[in-house]
């Protein structure tokens, strides 16, 4: 008999011994339960997939080494040569490259939305090849909201199905297929696990398809998660509500200081009653607003730079969803490879400024971006 244990174990291994070989058979046949093989199967990343298909509501889960991974490999089963996908184009700029660059080198073509507070333009973008609808919300770093209903509704109608991005989110705020989405993907890298410490993505969707890329497309390119990152991932879901909860409230106080600063042209936080998102909360059913916002600090990017340069208790990291409060240049780091044109018409301006407000003490935070604002002109 196993002792219990308070935390799941780490199967720390590549293989499985077998009884004999009927019974290694069996297995690979899946006339029997057991596992096969690390590079698509575990036991730790199996109770990751299980816990995390329970939180967004969806009967499947396929954890991967990376969030890239995970919207590669559901990108990969999805289309073929000559299909094409529609995406709002204010994501991240990892995801931006991937859908302009490497599905390109594949044959797949991306309709981009470049307004995507305009209904219309969805619609206008879905071609008799689309494959599916992809979209980011909130939007990593200019906040966009998306209308994930009326989304869902669009797809469902043209026989498509709707790809969430719940990384800012997470299922503890926002449930995607809940409204009506088809997958939810993650970079569990972020708030998953809560204190940057591993890389690892999950899509989570029907169990016909999710199984479908697990026998395929994981099985032969192998960006699968490990044992140690999976049950990391698994101490981060125990306090990710908690977390979050306080990611949002520091998050709001910290969005209301900056909007009131003389120093800040503009903010982007669909907390405050002023962001013209703000009223989407009711239509997506969240709970918070997460962590992460942007700012236009007045002065040009030499002022963004002494801005970034004074902050004593932020982080300067290319990284969201931790719980240490973390500054980032997006133009200059993470949306760098969009380029300017696509970064402009994306709402990235090189005196924009990125935060992920962390649970430290909300006025130490505050402090520290005053102090900082103190030290340009």
């Amino acid at each position: 008999m196993q002792p219990a244990a308070m935390s799941v174990p780490i199967y720390q291994s590549v293989a499985y011994p077998y009884f004999d070989a009927k019974e290694a058979a069996e297995i690979f046949r899946g006339e029997k339960p057991g596992f096969t093989y690390g590079r698509w199967d575990n036991p730790t990343v199996q109770v990751f997939e299980k816990r995390m298909a329970a939180l967004e509501n969806t009967s499947s889960a396929l954890a991967t080494s990376s969030g890239m991974s995970a919207i590669f490999l559901l990108s990969h089963h999805l289309c073929r040569a000559g299909d094409e996908i529609v995406s709002s184009n204010r994501i991240y700029g990892g995801t931006f490259v991937l859908f302009e660059t490497g599905l390109k080198k594949m044959g797949v073509n991306t309709n981009w939305v470049r307004n995507p507070e305009l209904f219309d333009e969805w619609e206008k973008a879905i071609t008799s090849k689309t494959k599916f609808i992809f979209v980011e919300t909130p939007s990593n770093p200019s906040l966009f909201i998306a209308d994930i209903p009326a989304l869902a509704a669009l797809a469902k109608a043209k026989g498509l199905p709707l790809i969430v991005d719940n990384t800012i989110s997470t299922p503890a705020l926002q449930n995607p297929v809940d409204l009506g989405a088809t997958f939810v993907v993650h970079s569990t890298t972020k708030y998953i696990c809560g204190n940057a410490s591993s890389l690892g993505g999950i899509i989570c969707g029907p169990a016909e398809i999710i199984e479908g890329i697990r026998h395929c497309g994981l099985r032969y390119l192998g960006p699968s998660m490990s044992p140690f990152n999976a049950w990391i991932n698994l101490c981060g879901l125990e306090s990710l509500s908690l977390r979050m909860a306080k990611h949002c409230s520091n998050a709001m106080a910290v969005a209301s200081f900056l909007e009131s600063h003389p120093k800040v042209e503009s903010v982007n936080y669909p907390g405050l009653s002023s962001n013209p998102y703000h009223l989407l909360q009711e239509v997506n059913r969240l709970k918070g607003f997460s962590s992460l916002m942007s700012f236009i600090i007045k002065g040009t990017y030499d002022d963004a730079v002494k801005f970034i340069d004074s902050l004593e208790l932020l982080t300067h990291a290319t990284h969201m969803g931790a719980s240490k409060s973390i500054v980032t240049h997006p133009a200059s780091t993470t949306h760098s490879g969009m380029g300017e044109e696509e970064m402009c018409k994306a709402g990235i301006s090189p005196s924009l400024i990125r935060f992920s407000i962390g649970i430290e003490d909300t006025e130490d935070i505050i402090a520290d971006i005053g102090q900082a604002f103190d030290k340009i002109k």
